[in-house]
């Protein structure tokens, strides 16, 4: 008989740099990942482009915190292709219930268009996943989360993989040493993801362009 994965064992995963993924989402089982090249979101290095900036001081949408993690999920698994099987749904949704895992959700009136979701331990952001329904809902949900993540004390951004999507908002990758260093001083941070509420848009804008 096969033992249902933990939610504790996998916070042990993610604190050692590990993290699964399934093969599809009609797949019940899990691949444990440690990839050679670590993608990540340099908290002061995220590119807020003049057509990013435009979006978000026109405020399109209307953005929350933890309000909808459920949702999320379903909007990020609701793709043709998908790692997000239902046991790593049940494990996040175990993981959130606890505390360890957020989101932040977009709205555009009483419609969920976008969002983004991940695991915070210590001074780290594990991001696992976006999704969008609208122009530019995931790029904005990603500008509110990185400067939510600074002004709580968080000192990594881990994306697992980088992707066009995110070296076009300065995503890059680093050898799987250096992220390993990393995590373990990260781990040590005195972080908080519900220390500050969401930032307003100007604050947003304010914030990337002082980090710029």
């Amino acid at each position: 008989m096969r033992l249902a994965l933990t939610p504790e064992t996998l916070l042990q995963a993610y604190r050692m740099g590990v993290f699964p993924m399934a093969q599809s989402r009609d797949d019940p089982r899990l691949y444990w990942f440690d990839p050679v090249h670590r993608g990540v979101l340099p908290l002061h290095g995220f590119r807020l482009s003049r057509s990013l900036r435009r979006r978000i001081r026109a405020e399109p949408f209307r953005l929350s915190l933890d309000c909808a993690f459920d949702g999320v999920i379903d909007g990020c698994a609701a793709r043709e292709s998908t790692w997000i099987n239902a046991e790593i749904a049940r494990l996040f949704r175990a993981l959130h219930a606890r505390g360890d895992a957020h989101s932040i959700e977009v709205w555009e009136d009483d419609a969920l268009v976008g969002g983004v979701y991940g695991l915070a331990i210590g001074g780290a952001f594990c991001g696992e996943s976006m999704f969008s329904r609208r122009r530019d809902a995931s790029k904005v949900a990603l500008a509110y989360l990185v400067t939510h993540l600074r002004r709580c004390g968080f000192v990594l951004f881990d994306t697992q993989y980088l992707t066009d999507h995110l070296a076009s908002l300065g995503g890059r990758e680093i050898p799987r040493a250096t992220y390993r260093a990393r995590l373990a001083q990260a781990l040590q941070a005195d972080a908080d993801f519900a220390r500050c509420p969401l930032p307003s848009a100007q604050e947003v804008l304010q914030f990337n362009t002082q980090m710029s």
